[in-house]
């Protein structure tokens, strides 16, 4: 799918988010990759065999009110 040299991360590799933005929609929260992933605002991805990769999201400290 990539014609960039040297070609992008596959969708599948250790670091596939290294890959080229060919399409941004940041007014609707997401963005397609030149390996063909769509990953979101939310940490969340779809790969583009139709996996979900959910959030991650990560642990807040709480600050309790005074």
């Amino acid at each position: 799918m990539c014609s960039h040299q040297p070609p992008c991360p596959a969708a599948d590799s250790p670091d596939p988010h290294a890959a080229v933005i060919v399409s941004a929609h940041p007014e609707q929260g997401w963005s397609l990759l030149c390996n063909g992933t769509i990953v979101f605002d939310d940490t969340g991805e779809l790969l583009p065999d139709g996996r979900v990769v959910g959030p991650r999201r990560t642990v807040g400290t709480l600050v309790a009110a005074a």
